[in-house]
């Protein structure tokens, strides 16, 4: 009986050996338009899209800071070389006021 199991094992292992060899002759080449690899392009287009509009808006709200930023300089010169002794530059609103009534001056 002891004899008997290693030569079970032995034959078990090498019928799984060849079936597992058998499985691995066969080669299969696909031209590459699966309904796999459409699906998985299909996704990655719309990503690449969604991600796309989504830089345009970034990039849209920088350029339009970046505007805004730049006509406050400009603003803010205008105000401080101005002639109107009353005009000053209000820092926190970025606005050209007057002293005397705090309204929006144009310089």
């Amino acid at each position: 009986m002891k004899k008997m199991i290693p030569a079970l094992l032995l034959v078990l292992l090498s019928g799984t050996a060849f079936t597992a060899g058998a499985t691995t002759n066969h080669l299969i080449i696909e031209d590459g338009s699966s309904a796999l690899s459409n699906e998985a392009a299909r996704q990655n287009k719309e990503q690449w899209n969604d991600t796309r509009m989504l830089r345009n808006k970034v990039n849209s709200r920088v350029e339009k800071e970046f505007d805004k930023t730049d006509r406050a300089f400009d603003t803010r010169d205008k105000c401080e070389q101005s002639l109107n002794l009353n005009a000053y530059w209000e820092p926190n609103t970025l606005r050209c006021l007057d002293r005397r009534s705090g309204r929006p001056v144009t310089p």
